[in-house]
């Protein structure tokens, strides 16, 4: 007869792997839901999306052995962000504590590149087995994203704000290296990143778009020339002349949330708990953060107290819900100022732009956060 397994992870993408690469160093015994239409490799080399790691997450990846080697992850070393009528903001790499190997304010990691190391990381732990389907376990955890099925199925109740927005990635290059910087434009209600790929010498880079529903279908229709042409109209030469070189992916955008995280014998993590918009590119650390959470209140437990005690549960959310509160919090106000279009609300907000730029103090407590300091 097989050893029972501890603990039931459902969904098998970065955040369900994570934790359950830290559970195994606790030698617990992990079942991992694998998903049965997961992309193959050709597929999956073919995915445009890029995460923005801060140093949190990137010391969580690297004691698993799972953190990508460069080009894969490209050092952010300074943060250019625009308004729309003269607003600016700089963030730069030397506002972070003297002494670091590396200082970054974060790091562009590509998503194929992290899901396989992270891949390769959980078949060679023997702590950890991959099954077709939920197993019995002490503790389930569901990290299966924000379309989470299994939350009904433990009763927890999911809110969504949808946002009258979709996000738009793609993949373009330079005819200039973007030296490691990250650019953002608030302009006239659009939300627009380019973020560095490649290594700090690289020309390519990762394009987020949000934009108005309506207009999002227009633009994943325009060919090529005429989609870098709209690109270049909003950002214009900062980051060089740009070339599409990768399809065009597309999804909805929300301010998600479950009202409980932890149930008797289950909890929630990553985006089956929590989403955010991703103008502040924290949906990954956050989720990140989550599993890390989790497997230290295991860790920490009484040697009495059972993986799936309620009490022992609600210490990890009581220990996140308050960030991920805060980030929804500036997220979602963030949003809802640049989304006004009306002349009032731009020169407020590039009037408060100005001012936040001359405060060197405050910009600095900034880059430290967004960096997971």
């Amino acid at each position: 007869m097989s050893k029972p397994f501890d603990v039931c992870i459902r969904g098998d993408g970065v955040v369900g792997r994570t934790l359950a690469l830290l559970l195994a160093r606790e030698r617990l015994r992990v079942a991992l839901v694998t998903r049965p239409d997961r992309a193959p490799a050709a597929q999956a080399a073919a995915d445009v999306r890029a995460y923005a790691l801060n140093s949190a997450s990137r010391r969580v990846l690297e004691t698993l052995r799972a953190w990508p080697d460069t080009p894969f992850a490209t050092p952010v070393l300074e943060m250019q962000v625009w308004g729309d009528d003269g607003g600016k903001l700089d963030f730069t790499a030397q506002s972070l504590d003297a002494g670091e190997t590396e200082r970054a304010l974060a790091w562009i990691v590509d998503v194929p590149a992290l899901e396989e190391q992270l891949i390769q990381a959980v078949r060679y732990q023997p702590q950890i087995e991959l099954v077709e389907a939920p197993v019995k376990a002490a503790l389930t955890v569901v990290c299966e994203g924000q379309k989470s099925r299994s939350r009904d199925e433990f009763g927890a109740h999911w809110t969504v704000k949808p946002y009258p927005q979709k996000a738009i990635a793609a993949r373009l290059d330079s005819d200039k290296p973007h030296g490691g910087i990250a650019r953002q434009w608030f302009a006239h209600g659009d939300i627009l990143a380019l973020l560095p790929l490649s290594g700090a010498a690289g020309t390519s880079v990762a394009l987020v778009w949000s934009v108005p529903v309506e207009r999002a279908g227009e633009l994943e229709k325009l060919p090529p020339e005429q989609f870098c042409a709209a690109l270049q109209a909003v950002c214009g030469q900062e980051a060089g002349t740009l070339r599409l070189t990768s399809e065009r992916a597309s999804w909805p955008l929300a301010l998600s949330n479950a009202a409980h995280w932890v149930g008797p014998g289950w909890a929630l993590a990553g985006d089956a708990a929590h989403t955010v918009h991703p103008l502040a590119g924290q949906g990954l650390n956050l989720g990140l953060a989550d599993a890390e959470a989790l497997a230290r209140v295991i860790s920490e437990r009484e040697y009495w107290r059972g993986l799936g005690d309620e009490k022992l549960l609600r210490r990890y959310e009581r220990a996140r819900k308050a960030d991920v509160a805060a980030m929804d919090a500036v997220t979602d106000g963030l949003h809802g100022l640049f989304a006004q279009t009306d002349g009032r609300w731009q020169a407020l907000r590039n009037w408060g732009m100005k001012g936040f730029a001359r405060s060197a103090l405050l910009k600095n407590w900034v880059a430290r956060r967004a960096a997971g300091k």
